[in-house]
């Protein structure tokens, strides 16, 4: 049954500047196995982030370090989750998250669909 679904945009250009403004937000935002990613990879992991939490009904006090994007045996994306993220996860009961990103012509997005 699905739980949840989220989706997210994000203007790569925008994207790039905002942290470009901000150093620190890219140690904030992602973890370290995801920082030496290039703009449009870090802007389509931001938009997960933000899917991910719009799929869990975006409670307040979710860390963004407690989901990281990582790829699977395939190649595809997959979302590991931890502390904040996890608990939310439990609390309704979600066994599975499929996750899908893209970043062509600028535009950076992502769905997740949060499944129990």
């Amino acid at each position: 049954m699905i739980i949840g679904v989220g989706i997210d945009v994000v203007d790569i250009p925008r994207f790039g500047a905002t942290l470009a403004r901000t150093p620190r937000l890219l140690e904030r935002l992602f973890t370290p196995s995801e920082r030496g990613l290039r703009l449009p990879s870090l802007a389509a992991r931001f938009a997960a982030k933000e899917a991910l939490a719009k799929s869990l009904g975006a409670p307040v006090g979710l860390s963004w370090q407690d989901a990281n994007v990582v790829k699977d045996e395939w190649g595809r994306p997959d979302l590991e989750i931890r502390g904040s993220v996890l608990a939310r996860a439990e609390q309704l009961k979600i066994t599975t998250l499929h996750v899908s990103l893209s970043h062509d012509a600028g535009i950076a997005s992502a769905v997740v669909i949060a499944e129990g």
